[in-house]
């Protein structure tokens, strides 16, 4: 059954012996992102009195359908709470100096509180000559080196990237303890992969980090109580992956063969082993949504 507000917390707290089956709970995002965006609401209100306006810049570079089913969220969710949302769409082959100059402008642009560059780019345009363009107080996803540092020091005091801040909330909101847990993340990316392990490591979790060159995969894998996936292609993980009652938290935002947003987990195949699992849609996705949108309204208070 979809667990809509239960937080069975004296289970988590033994560790995890719940039985999969007809008992599996799908981890929904909603009810979490729910919570962070009534929150929002009310420090938005505040802004407003103060005549401050959040306002978020989505770059976006084609039209890349997981780009736009991610955008399509993240304004949903933005004017929702009352945070002005505007997108900067480029050709897919854009010229990288012309691309450079227009991120220069959204950033010199005093109403911008929050750009959000939708990730990855196209091969021609090198991530290394644009991560540091955007001011560290309007990156709101973690791009900039000196966020990236402030997130591997532990300072709360930059933006640690979105998704990875999500999943560590849908842990928190289900009262899924991570401390002392043997936690594998699929995917060594800068985006999720290891930023979350940083955060599962600030949270005392063991953690293990698989990727492209791991060998034998599965058996590593089997072995975790939280099993992250954020691979990047679709439906990889399967039930030979995860041994009975994990944890999944599914990462990937992919499209099937048939045109269908999915993850990287085949969620049909695992869902009766897992003890807990999240959907996509209507999981990380949602959440992550939130997080951006607390992240633009404290880049509005900061600035």
């Amino acid at each position: 059954m979809d667990c809509f507000n239960l937080k069975p917390a004296a289970i988590y707290a033994a560790g995890f012996n719940y039985k999969g089956g007809s008992s599996m709970k799908i981890l929904l995002g909603k009810p979490v992102a729910d919570k962070i965006t009534q929150e929002l609401i009310t420090e938005v209100n505040k802004l407003k009195e103060k005549c401050v306006t959040p306002k978020l810049t989505i770059v976006r570079v084609g039209n890349k359908e997981d780009d736009m089913a991610y955008q399509r969220g993240a304004i949903k969710r933005c004017e929702s709470i009352g945070i002005q949302v505007d997108v900067k769409a480029f050709d897919d082959d854009i010229d990288e100096i012309e691309f450079i100059d227009g991120l220069k402008n959204i950033n010199e642009d005093k109403s911008v509180n929050g750009i959000l560059v939708l990730r990855p780019l196209p091969k021609h345009i090198d991530e290394d000559k644009i991560k540091n363009i955007i001011n560290p107080n309007k990156d709101v996803d973690c791009l900039n080196t000196i966020n990236l540092g402030k997130l591997l020091e532990g300072d709360k005091s930059g933006f640690a990237p979105c998704t990875p801040t999500a999943v560590m909330e849908i842990l928190k909101y289900y009262e899924i303890p991570v401390e002392s847990k043997n936690v594998v993340v699929i995917g060594r990316s800068t985006v999720v992969g290891k930023p979350i392990s940083i955060l599962l490591l600030n949270k005392n979790a063991t953690v293990t980090i698989c990727h492209s060159k791991t060998e034998d995969l599965e058996s590593i894998t089997r072995e975790a109580d939280i099993l992250i996936a954020a691979v990047g292609k679709a439906k990889m993980i399967n039930k030979s992956f995860i041994k009975e009652d994990a944890i999944v938290i599914d990462v990937g935002i992919n499209v099937d063969e048939d045109g269908n947003l999915c993850g990287d987990v085949d969620f049909e195949d695992c869902k009766d082993k897992a003890a807990m699992i999240t959907p996509v849609p209507r999981g990380v996705g949602s959440v992550t949504t939130s997080i951006l949108a607390k992240h633009v309204v404290n880049a509005a208070k900061i600035q």
